[in-house]
């Protein structure tokens, strides 16, 4: 069920332009510092595990005590986990645990790379809610780089957050 899960949370992930990415874990920081190689900085919520960034070779930042204007700087980007993924919608579900960081994280710098756990996805909305650890935190669910198509129709990406999604699916395990 799982190797199901995350081949169409992958096919729906990338109906969203997302860049999607299969990684075996020996296989991540090489990925990831592949992924991150045009970035002027990284920023790292609390929590990301080091070997996600023994390759990275750039700066990083401490994302908990960035401002909005120091987020918003050119060629800055964010390396995150989340909580959940929704195979059905594509979603990536953070709720500013350990590897997610404040929401801010996520919604001002131009690139988000997003690591998922083949266990983190679940099937639909109903079941991210009965699997949510905690469903008092405040959610941010995230379907695709930033987008919206309301001047003439034409769809224009990055107005309310970040220009690039990148996310890689880890196997079970």
């Amino acid at each position: 069920m799982t190797r199901e899960l995350t081949t169409l949370f992958a096919e729906r992930a990338g109906d969203y332009r997302a860049g999607v990415h299969h990684c075996a874990p020996a296989a991540l920081a090489d990925l990831l510092a592949t992924l991150l190689a045009g970035a002027s900085g990284v920023v790292l919520p609390a929590g990301v595990p080091p070997e996600w960034t023994a390759r990275l070779g750039r700066p990083t930042l401490a994302g908990d005590t960035l401002t909005a204007a120091e987020l918003d700087a050119p060629g800055l980007a964010v390396l995150t986990g989340c909580v959940l993924a929704v195979a059905e919608t594509g979603t990536l579900v953070l709720d500013g645990g350990a590897a997610q960081g404040r929401r801010l994280l996520t919604l001002i710098p131009d690139h988000h790379v997003c690591v998922v756990h083949a266990t983190q996805i679940v099937a639909d909305l109903p079941d991210l809610v009965r699997a949510l650890p905690d469903p008092t935190r405040p959610l941010t669910l995230i379907s695709g780089p930033s987008a919206t198509s309301d001047i003439e129709l034409s769809r224009v990406e990055g107005v309310h957050g970040p220009r690039r999604l990148d996310v890689v699916c880890l196997p079970p395990g």
